[in-house]
């Protein structure tokens, strides 16, 4: 052992009250009789908490409910993006709920019984877009109208509703959904979309 080195003796569940120096004309059982007396280690208590991207925290569900409904998952993805954050307590102004921002109304009907419930909401909220998308026979764009400001305005407008709100919700996750897809001319919205 190098001279002035620190020497710890084990002794389980106990810790010594200070390290020992070993200097060089001492042997190693003379050091060992030095430290005989032992403090009992404090009790520690360690919590591991795993932080996971919302994102990737709902992809299960969002593939699970995605191929359930036969709903492409980019699209699904978007509208929790575009909807909630991936916030699964949100709750809007006009009081839509969770990822998806059910209506309390559309949750009753879909048979929601949670909606802050992911696993509820998602499957709820892509069993109505679904519903949107064999409404629009396909068009994306009008079921996202129709999600965002109810089919009942998008069919008054055949087509886009002219609210703002719902113009730049189509154009924000239509954008996006182009750029997941690897359309490479997507234009990139100032909304961030």
């Amino acid at each position: 052992m190098l001279a002035g080195a620190l020497l710890f003796v084990p002794h389980a569940g106990k810790v010594p009250p200070k390290a020992t120096a070993s200097p060089p004309h001492r042997p190693f059982a003379a050091v060992a009789e030095v430290a005989t007396e032992w403090d009992p280690i404090p009790e520690i208590t360690i919590t591991t908490e795993f932080w996971v991207p919302a994102k990737v925290a709902f992809e299960a569900l969002i593939l699970e409910a995605a191929a359930h409904h036969r709903v492409d998952p980019a699209l699904v993805r978007a509208v929790v993006r575009a909807e909630s954050a991936f916030d699964p307590l949100a709750v809007s102004s006009a009081g839509a709920e969770g990822l998806m921002q059910l209506m309390p109304g559309l949750s009753r009907e879909l048979g929601v019984t949670d909606p802050f419930d992911p696993r509820e909401n998602i499957f709820a909220g892509v069993r109505y877009l679904r519903y949107l998308l064999d409404v629009h026979d396909g068009n994306e764009t009008l079921a996202l109208a129709s999600y965002n400001a109810g089919p009942g305005a998008v069919a008054t407008h055949a087509g886009v509703p002219p609210f703002k709100e719902t113009q730049r919700y189509v154009r924000h996750i239509t954008n996006q959904l182009a750029r997941e897809r690897g359309v490479t001319n997507a234009p990139e919205t100032a909304d961030g979309g």
